[in-house]
């Protein structure tokens, strides 16, 4: 999935510390990449959850992959409220039983938008994993923005597998795809754009739902979302940009995915 720079779909640092630890995420040439080429806005669908994303008012709307590059700033996934993401978040928010007291990950969270939906719902700890460094000093800047207490993981190998207690949100770089499943619930929007990832995540996530982990999917249609082996549970008509996703709404579905038989 690329942004719409080439129109492709695939307070205080003390402040700050007191709601989201790892103060790296904060500082460093990410969060002030972030913090220079954003603006705090409220998805549409999820107007209670600020983040810093790009608009059509803000440079990074505009710039090329190429651009990225030589700034030394991979494609910025995490700046766009994706319409998947906005879908799952708001079916998170209005039925807080799928998270309520439950150990949560958030695959490929991007902005964050999915993790902070889900430990605003009642969640017991959730895990936002994106292997970008950008998405996750993103994730930590909107942790903040929305008054949700975050901590950046170390190295798997000195981590248990889930989000420690104490904090509700747990930001990882870690691939997770193929780690045990840890997790009560399993949250994944928009992930569905790239076959060779899709392939690999839906087979990890079928064993995942198989041992008894729910897993829960927010897709407007992608290319390689499974044909089956979803339950289809809301439907949304999600606003979005004609630059980001070549029409004004999105209509984008959110699925519980069915375990994999003889996984």
């Amino acid at each position: 999935m690329h942004g719409p720079w080439n129109k492709a779909v695939h307070g205080s640092v003390e402040n700050i510390e007191h709601h989201c630890y790892g103060r790296n995420m904060m500082d460093g040439h990410p969060a002030e990449f972030i913090r220079a080429n954003t603006e705090l806005a409220a998805p549409p669908l999820v107007p209670e959850i600020d983040l810093h994303l790009a608009t059509e008012v803000v440079p990074l709307w505009r710039k090329t992959e190429e651009e990225l590059q030589l700034e030394g700033v991979p494609p910025p996934y995490w700046a766009f409220a994706w319409a998947g993401g906005q879908a799952l978040a708001r079916y998170v928010l209005d039925h807080r039983e799928t998270v309520a007291t439950r150990a949560v990950l958030d695959l490929g969270t991007g902005s964050g938008l999915v993790a902070i939906s889900a430990a605003k719902a009642g969640a017991r700890s959730v895990l936002a994993a994106d292997v970008d460094n950008f998405a996750a000093a993103a994730i930590a800047l909107n942790c903040w923005a929305n008054g949700v207490s975050c901590v950046t993981r170390r190295p798997a190998a000195e981590c248990p597998a889930v989000a420690r207690r104490g904090e509700k949100i747990e930001i990882t770089t870690d691939d997770v795809i193929g780690h045990r499943c840890a997790w009560d619930v399993i949250l994944v929007g928009d992930m569905c754009y790239e076959r060779p990832l899709a392939e690999r995540m839906l087979q990890w996530l079928s064993q995942c739902a198989r041992v008894g982990t729910k897993v829960f999917l927010g897709d407007p249609g992608r290319t390689y979302f499974p044909e089956s082996g979803t339950v289809r549970l809301a439907t949304y008509r999600v606003p979005t940009s004609r630059e980001l996703e070549d029409r004004e709404i999105r209509e984008t579905s959110v699925f519980r995915l069915a375990p994999l038989n003889g996984a």
